[in-house]
């Protein structure tokens, strides 16, 4: 397998692109070996703790989206090593700008065969941050083809205002599709091949579309921030309880260092 730490240096053009465009899909990150031996223990969990008990037709479009479970890296060794790995928040620090990466926290995604499709938003909606010094990484942990559902970006929708105050929902997907249709922001659907990993900034809107196979689609998610970040005052119920769960302790203004944030990476 790869060595999580080392680095994989990013090019001016890689950086300047996901400036420009918000978001950027790179190949050959982590080999399959890797994806494998980590991918087993984080779907393992993810079946293992998601609370799902309704069937698929029972729930809401939220809910049919996927099973998801965060902040793995706290009930496994594993997990942790995978998640705190410096190679990918290496990437992401080089991406922002920034001299160094916390971890906001984790998040698996599973995608049941014939999952629903998740509606377009955006992700910082939910983030109490001060700035837009933010990412997610999105690491599928097998090839995603179009029709298991791939992550979808709207190019150089992080300039956009309206849908900011959306969450994720019916709502979201009908208003916020029609804004970027109006604005011009064309959609970049690209299928995954194993061992491409994607980042993309927390303004930047997205969504993905339905599993239309019977295979599920397992997804581990990292969200990182600059390490120099403060805690803003939050601006709806969803930011009030991040802040309680993802930085508990934390202090509006001051930066989000706690023993659940982390320094994954730092250039000192």
């Amino acid at each position: 397998m790869q060595d999580l730490d080392t680095p994989l240096p990013v090019s001016s053009d890689v950086i300047e692109r996901y400036r420009t465009e918000g978001f950027v899909r790179l190949s050959g990150v982590l080999d399959a070996a890797t994806l494998a031996h980590y991918g087993e223990e984080i779907t393992r969990l993810t079946l293992a703790l998601n609370t799902q008990d309704k069937p698929l037709e029972d729930r809401s479009t939220y809910d049919r989206a996927f099973l998801q479970v965060m902040n793995l890296w706290r009930t496994s060794e594993v997990v942790r090593h995978f998640v705190f790995g410096k190679r990918i928040a290496g990437i992401a620090a080089a991406l922002m700008g920034v001299e160094g990466v916390r971890l906001y926290h984790d998040q698996s995604l599973y995608k049941e065969p014939s999952g629903g499709f998740t509606p377009a938003h955006a992700d910082q909606y939910y983030w109490p941050m001060a700035s837009d010094r933010t990412v997610t990484v999105w690491i599928p942990l097998q090839p995603v083809p179009r029709d298991m559902g791939p992550l979808a970006f709207y190019k150089g929708s992080q300039t956009a205002e309206f849908g900011r105050d959306l969450p994720i929902s019916d709502e979201s997907e009908a208003q916020i599709t029609a804004a970027m249709e109006a604005q011009g922001f064309p959609i970049d659907e690209q299928p995954y091949a194993l061992g491409d990993v994607s980042f993309h900034a927390g303004w930047t809107f997205h969504r993905a579309g339905a599993n239309r196979t019977q295979q599920p689609r397992s997804v581990m998610t990292m969200i990182y921030m600059d390490q120099a970040m403060t805690l803003a005052e939050p601006v709806n119920h969803m930011q009030a309880a991040d802040w309680n769960q993802w930085c508990p302790g934390a202090v509006v203004g001051e930066v989000i260092d706690t023993p659940l944030n982390p320094v994954i990476w730092s250039a000192s």
